[in-house]
């Protein structure tokens, strides 16, 4: 009842914000409506948002569509998007998606991060650039109960949590894991490629990062989302960086971890999503399968770029929206 309540809040206010900002501001070509939202806790930063929308769209008028939401949307011709749908669509490989890019903030590192929905407040992670996800309860709060909210009611969608899937890369991706565990009554489905799990609240030493990694800790102290599915790829040449010493990259092992558990050397343990009930495909290129309720997809020689989400990209498609 009350992720009813706070959800038909977010309904209320997506409305309030969808008649205060025009529907489109320009449409560069068919299909491909671009806007520029208000977002109170940013302003006087609009955010500005670019809807994909599938051929048939003006054609099947009784038809709704699944919504994928991607972060860092001005990444989208870089992983491309369009021709890979295209290619997609020609094969009948996918069934036809609304894609909603939204256009990273000004400031990336803190609106993209981790948050506690019922506390109301952002978990902040240390890094070599300074605090990261300062603001990441006012953007994860936005998109679930602002931009969703306005999605649906201005395009055919399929308004249920199976019908949503956010994603993203990198910080992205760590926030897009955010939006599917601290709202999982919106989104159904979530893909993080080259999820930046490293965020961690103690940065002292290699020993402090492997026990206070906040993603880690949040699947720990959590619960199973009944019904969340999850689809995680990391590139096996990453990094370099092995904090732990297992031969194994920490981007790889970070993800890992999440998915399995984490057990130190010392005997330090934290729970990791097959813990809390979930099925989980460690190796889905070896072993493929869409049944199982986490997936893990390693991309051999994949690194820390567009070129590997690009690559990426497909496989995620076809998991998500594949017709077989």
């Amino acid at each position: 009842m009350m992720a009813r309540r706070w959800f038909m809040r977010g309904f209320l206010y997506g409305v309030l914000l969808a008649g205060s900002v025009p529907s489109a501001l320009a449409s560069n070509e068919t299909g491909v409506v671009q806007l520029q939202l208000d977002a109170p806790a940013f302003a006087p930063e609009k955010i500005a948002v670019t809807v994909y929308l599938p051929p048939d769209y003006d054609h099947a008028a009784a038809r709704r569509y699944p919504v994928l939401y991607a972060n860092d949307g001005q990444d989208m011709e870089a992983v491309g998007l369009q021709p890979t749908l295209a290619q997609l669509y020609r094969d009948r490989a996918i069934e036809p998606v609304i894609v909603v890019a939204i256009r990273m903030l000004a400031d990336r590192a803190s609106g993209y991060g981790l948050s506690d929905r019922a506390a109301a407040c952002s978990l902040v992670g240390g890094s070599r650039i300074g605090p990261i996800g300062t603001r990441a309860q006012d953007y994860s709060a936005w998109v679930a109960t602002a931009l969703v909210p306005y999605v649906d009611a201005h395009y055919r969608t399929r308004q249920s949590a199976r019908g949503r899937t956010m994603l993203g890369w990198s910080l992205g991706a760590l926030n897009a894991f955010n939006l599917g565990w601290q709202y999982p009554e919106v989104f159904g489905r979530i893909g993080a490629f080259s999820p930046s799990f490293w965020l961690a609240a103690d940065r002292s030493s290699a020993t402090a990062v492997q026990h206070t990694r906040l993603a880690q800790a949040m699947v720990d102290r959590g619960r199973k989302r009944a019904g969340l599915r999850m689809w995680f790829a990391v590139g096996t040449a990453e990094e370099t960086k092995d904090r732990d010493g297992d031969g194994i990259n920490d981007t790889v092992d970070d993800t890992q971890d999440l998915l399995q558990g984490y057990r130190g050397a010392d005997g330090f343990r934290l729970r990791g999503l097959e813990q809390l009930g979930y099925t989980v495909n460690m190796d889905v290129a070896r072993h493929p399968s869409r049944h199982a309720d986490a997936t893990l997809f390693l991309l051999p020689g994949g690194a820390h770029n567009q070129a590997s989400w690009k690559r990426m990209l497909p496989v995620f498609l076809r998991w998500a929206y594949g017709r077989y």
